[in-house]
């Protein structure tokens, strides 16, 4: 395998009908807004819902949830540990040493990097990843719609009926929303990112959405429409990612169809995938 020796920029277009696509813990877990109205998807969602593809893919992921871990641990420090070769090198103060280690070890590490810092440990050992991700923000204002429920039966052992308690949920009606990202060869080189993990992120971004139902977001209601993948031929690339990012233009119309226009940056070609 390969270190990754050319820069990557890529854009990610997706659907969201009837979902509630990243709920605001602050603010009863409506949708997540900025103040203007448009929808956001957190980066720290979207990269979730990476690791979860690649966790799927079979990759090792460091940085799991708790209900799709496919380990015994029940924290970081524990999944850490677990590593005898990391414990020597905490113990040894070799902080160069244990993100070599993890980065090897993990690719949820190598990729977005990490903080190792647990207490009790004699160190603290930060890890900078290739793998930059914007937030996803919707192309128009959102409508949200909330309906209140209501759990009717027992939750402990009566002989009466329970009171009812009722509760909220909130979704988004429909919206178009789009996120940009880049994977950075200088960080690549530290952290021994490859070629072939470059390929993998690909596919993650490609059926980001498979595997992940939930309540707030049933099977079909989010969809990966398109994602643009441009690969640069140097390191520091022909463009800035900035202006690779511009150059990509998703406008709505009226009836929420999408627009799209690309703009050709000369020697710099695209690659267009349909989600699946």
């Amino acid at each position: 395998m390969t270190i990754l020796d050319h820069k990557i920029d890529f854009a990610v277009i997706f659907s969201v009908r009837n979902a509630n696509p990243n709920g605001d813990p602050l603010n009863g877990n409506r949708p997540r807004q900025n103040y203007e109205g448009y929808g956001e998807v957190s980066d720290v969602c979207l990269k979730r819902k990476m690791r979860n593809r690649l966790q799927d893919a079979g990759e090792p992921i460091f940085v799991q949830s708790d209900e799709r871990k496919n380990d015994a641990f029940k924290s970081l420090k524990e999944r850490a540990d677990a590593e005898e070769d990391l414990k020597k090198a905490m113990k040894d103060k070799n902080s160069d040493l244990f993100a070599e280690l993890a980065c090897k070890k993990w690719l949820d590490v190598r990729s977005f990097g990490q903080v190792f810092a647990f207490k009790g440990d004699v160190l603290s050992v930060g890890v900078r990843g290739p793998v930059s991700v914007h937030p996803a923000v919707s192309l128009s204002p959102i409508d949200i719609s909330s309906i209140q429920i209501t759990k009717s039966v027992n939750s402990t052992t009566s002989d009466r009926k329970g009171s009812d308690t009722m509760g909220m949920k909130h979704r988004v009606d429909f919206g178009n929303y789009v996120f940009y990202g880049s994977i950075n060869t200088q960080l690549a080189e530290k952290t021994g990112f490859t070629h072939e993990d470059a390929e993998k992120f690909k596919q993650a971004l490609i059926t980001l959405f498979e595997n992940d139902a939930s309540s707030a977001r049933p099977d079909g209601s989010m969809e990966v429409q398109k994602v643009y993948w441009w690969e640069h031929n140097s390191k520091l690339g022909q463009y800035s990612s900035a202006k690779v990012h511009r150059s990509l233009k998703v406008e709505e119309d009226n009836e929420k169809n999408v627009k799209i226009t690309l703009e050709e940056l000369n020697g710099l070609a695209v690659q267009v995938y349909d989600g699946q």
